[in-house]
C-alpha cells in the first residue's frame, strides 16, 4: 500500500512539471511590450549582435532593458538583448 501511495505521489509530481506557466507578459506603462520579428524597430535591429535571436523580444519590467526569447538544449529563457560590445540594451536609463 505504501509503494502504491509513493508511487501515485511521483506520478503526480512528475506530470505537474509537464504544465505550461501561463504568466502575464512584461509591460511598459501598463501597455504589453512584446515584439514579433516583424514589430522589432529598426534601430534596435540595427544596434543588437547578429548572433541574437530576434524572433521574440520583450521589455524587461524590473529594468526596462530589452531581453530576447533564448531556447537552448535543456530550456528555453529570456536572456539580455545585448550589442556587439556586449552592453544591455536598455529604453531607459538605470536607476541609481
Amino acid at each position: 500500500m505504501k509503494v502504491l501511495a509513493c508511487v501515485i505521489g511521483c506520478a503526480t509530481f512528475a506530470l505537474t512539471a509537464c504544465t505550461e506557466f501561463q504568466g502575464t507578459p512584461p509591460s511598459v506603462n501598463g501597455q504589453p511590450a512584446d515584439y514579433r520579428t516583424s514589430d522589432v524597430p529598426e534601430g534596435l535591429r540595427a544596434m543588437a549582435a547578429p548572433y541574437q535571436d530576434l524572433s521574440e523580444v520583450r521589455i524587461n519590467d524590473s529594468d526596462g532593458c530589452y531581453v530576447y526569447r533564448y531556447t537552448g538544449p535543456v530550456e528555453t529563457t529570456f536572456l539580455p538583448l545585448r550589442t556587439n560590445e556586449g552592453r544591455p540594451i536598455c529604453s531607459r536609463s538605470p536607476e541609481i
